[in-house]
């Protein structure tokens, strides 16, 4: 499945997510396999805009404060997945697949930056 969108997995998301999504045709790399974990989220998401790539994590509360904060200092972003409780960390084979079936609904149409939603 061809795809434009590109993912960065945080630390609070396994590697094994990764590995699972790259399977399945997605670009996606983990903050834990290219040595970035300890970073701050706001450096994590810094990062993410100079990669194009969605950042995807768990931890909702920070990274809709960061967003807020990046339309308000235009700061660049690229978009930020939050992935829920209801998709456990166990289970990795779920979130890869929620990122497939969320990648493939924008395939060809990025939904732009700047924006929060759920795989």
């Amino acid at each position: 499945m061809p795809n434009d969108v590109r993912f960065l997995l945080d630390e609070d998301l396994p590697p094994k997510v990764a590995a699972i999504a790259r399977s399945l045709g997605l670009d996606v790399v983990s903050v834990h396999d290219i040595g970035r974990t300890g970073f701050s989220d706001e450096d994590q998401l810094r990062f993410a805009a100079s990669e194009a790539r969605v950042l995807v994590t768990r931890n909702r509360d920070d990274f809709i404060a960061l967003t807020h904060r990046a339309f308000a200092t235009n700061v660049p972003h690229h978009g930020v997945l939050l992935v829920p409780r209801s998709a456990p960390n166990t289970h990795p084979e779920r979130i890869a697949h929620a990122l497939a079936a969320w990648a493939a609904r924008y395939a060809g149409h990025h939904p732009g930056v700047g924006f929060v939603d759920f795989p």
